[in-house]
């Protein structure tokens, strides 16, 4: 295949290796622009295919055990993190009936999400997945129609469902003599390395397979339970909170590239944040994910009742099930997930 000025090759999964990226010269940061096409809008999510979907929803659903991974819309009460607004819930008697309606207000993002193709671009270039520029989200078109490009409606359409395998790092975490591990701060920018990661699934005795939801532990919805509020306020006032979450590190971005649909955590930062650059890798995991493959961002899961149920089964892998709100032109979306067993 020619993308651009390259001679583009495939390996057994239907993708270009990782050293192929970016597959057009005048592209960001290891972009896969053009991989499916010029106006595609589903990204990794490509790579669930119904033959894929399939094979999980055999080889995983054994017991039809079913474990939510959505925190609760309202869960950050008195505030969100980067100043973001919480949940307001109205309830709308019907009188002289009988009859309640109901009216939510939230940002998307607020609670547990995704994060999808038009919220974070490549900050140095201003663009977002295959090319698309803030104008391009933001004008209406000739004929004065709301621009729907890189929405989340295009997720909706078939949800993200396949096979998730759980990587539970504060489970391993507390396992390890190592002081290090005992310093591990969620509300610092304490890495979870690429070292780590692969100990983490070599322990629980996890297999990897292509086209898997990756999903991390951190442990940060245990700290953020243990918090009083006022802790909680002071947290949530710098305008660039410290969070733990998966290292900047170039195999880290390669593994997920050969693996991964769709990466998700229980922190509100997929990777450390501030997102620093590390050497070698010039770019936010952000930037490449988001914008570079179109892969699904996933942050705020709540996992503990996963891991719980996790730890009692003996293994870490299951079918996961999210459908997106199906909003034209969203930024983010709750995932309304559910792991089956």
């Amino acid at each position: 295949m020619a993308s651009g000025n390259k001679e583009i090759e495939f390996n057994g999964n239907g993708i270009p290796s990782f050293d192929a990226l970016p597959l057009r010269k005048d592209a960001p940061f290891r972009a896969a622009w053009g991989l499916y096409g010029d106006h595609d809008e589903l990204g990794t999510l490509n790579r669930l295919t119904d033959e894929r979907v399939a094979a999980a929803a055999k080889s995983e659903i054994k017991t039809g055990v079913r474990v939510s991974l959505n925190w609760a819309l309202d869960a950050q009460k008195g505030g969100a993190f980067f100043k973001r607004q919480t949940f307001h819930h109205e309830i709308l008697p019907k009188h002289p009936a009988t009859v309640n309606d109901d009216i939510w207000t939230f940002n998307s993002q607020g609670a547990s999400q995704w994060d999808g193709l038009r919220h974070y671009g490549y900050q140095k270039e201003k663009v977002f997945y295959n090319g698309v520029t803030m104008d391009d989200i933001h004008n209406p078109d000739e004929h004065g129609k709301k621009s729907t490009v890189n929405g989340i409606q295009a997720w909706a359409e078939k949800g993200i469902v396949g096979r998730g395998v759980l990587v539970d790092f504060h489970r391993w975490r507390l396992q390890q003599r190592d002081p290090r591990y005992m310093k591990f701060d969620p509300f610092d920018r304490c890495p979870i390395s690429f070292e780590d990661l692969q100990a983490c699934l070599a322990a629980q005795g996890t297999e990897v397979k292509f086209g898997d939801i990756l999903i991390v532990r951190s442990g940060w919805m245990l700290a953020h339970a243990s918090k009083t509020p006022e802790q909680l306020a002071e947290l949530q006032a710098p305008r660039q909170p410290r969070f733990c979450g998966v290292e900047q590190d170039e195999r880290t971005l390669r593994w997920i590239w050969d693996n991964f649909a769709a990466v998700a955590g229980d922190h509100p930062t997929f990777e450390c944040w501030p997102a620093t650059p590390a050497e070698g890798v010039p770019f936010s995991f952000h930037e490449v994910l988001l914008s570079g493959w179109g892969c699904p961002l996933g942050e705020l899961f709540d996992l503990e009742r996963l891991a719980a149920h996790c730890e009692r089964e003996g293994r870490w892998s299951f079918f996961v099930t999210s459908e997106p709100c199906n909003v034209t032109g969203g930024v983010a979306s709750p995932p309304n997930i559910l792991a089956i067993f």
